[in-house]
C-alpha cells in the first residue's frame, strides 16, 4: 500500500508505568525486532503499520478486507509527562495498557491507569487491551496470572501475557484491539465519537463516510 492507500487511519496509545517495555512492544509489532538499548521515552513518540482487517459475519464468513493504517503511540510513563500523555487520550480509538510482570508495582498502578482512562478518553467504556510484558523472565516474576486476570475480568477487557523480546502475544493482542474498534465503528449508530480523519475511503471524509454507514447500521454504541 502506498502512502495514502488506506480505508481507515486507527490510532492506538500504548500506556503504562515507566520501563514496563512500551517502546519495545511497539517496536517488536511493527518491525519484528527487539532491543535492550532503548532509552525512556521522552514525551511521545510513535511508530506505523499498514494491515488488512477482515471481520467475520454472522454467518462466519470473513467479509471484504478493509486497509488499515495503525499509528501506535508510545507515551511517557513518568508522572512529569502525565499532562503531555493525557492529551493523547481522547484522539486515541483505543488502548494497549502495559505492566510489567516482573514488578508488582506497575501492577497496582494499572488502577491508576484506568481512571486516568475513563476521565480522559473518547467515553467512560474505551476499548483496552491489558497487556502483563516481560512474560519471557519467568523466574524474575512477581504478579500471578490468576491475579492479572481478575482484574482483567473486574474491568472487563482483555488479558495477554506477552514479551516484547520474543513476540509472545504481540500480535494477538494488538489484533484483538483492532477487532474490538472495527466492531464499535460498525454497531455505533452515534459516530461523534470517532476522530475526523478515521475514515479514508473513496475520497469521502469521515462524517460523510460514518453518515453512509448510520444509514445501515442498527444498534447502540457501547460507550
Amino acid at each position: 500500500m502506498s502512502d495514502g492507500d488506506y480505508d481507515y487511519l486507527i490510532k492506538f496509545l500504548a500506556l503504562g508505568d515507566s520501563g514496563v517495555g512500551k517502546t519495545s512492544f511497539l517496536y517488536q509489532y511493527t518491525d519484528g525486532k527487539f532491543s535492550s538499548k532503548f532509552i525512556t521515552t521522552v514525551g511521545i513518540d510513535f511508530r506505523e503499520k499498514r494491515v488488512v482487517y477482515k471481520s467475520n459475519g454472522p454467518d462466519g464468513v470473513a467479509g471484504k478486507g478493509q486497509r488499515i493504517h495503525i499509528q501506535l503511540w508510545d507515551t511517557a510513563g513518568q508522572e512529569r509527562f502525565r499532562s503531555l500523555t493525557t492529551a493523547f487520550f481522547r484522539d486515541a480509538m483505543g488502548f494497549l495498557l502495559l505492566f510489567d510482570l516482573t514488578n508488582e508495582q506497575s501492577f497496582l498502578n494499572v488502577r491508576n491507569w484506568m481512571s486516568q482512562l475513563q476521565m480522559h478518553a473518547y467515553c467512560e467504556n474505551p476499548d483496552i487491551v491489558l497487556c502483563g510484558n516481560k512474560c519471557d523472565l519467568d523466574e524474575q516474576r512477581a504478579v500471578k496470572e490468576e491475579e492479572a486476570k481478575e482484574l482483567a475480568e473486574k474491568y472487563g477487557i482483555p488479558y495477554f501475557e506477552t514479551s516484547a523480546a520474543n513476540g509472545t502475544n504481540v500480535n494477538q493482542s494488538v489484533e484483538v484491539l483492532l477487532d474490538l474498534i472495527m466492531k464499535r465503528m460498525e454497531r455505533c449508530v452515534d459516530k461523534s465519537w470517532i476522530p475526523d480523519g478515521t475514515v479514508r475511503s473513496n475520497g469521502h471524509s469521515t462524517s460523510e463516510k460514518m453518515a453512509e454507514q448510520t444509514e445501515e447500521t442498527k444498534g447502540k454504541c457501547s460507550c
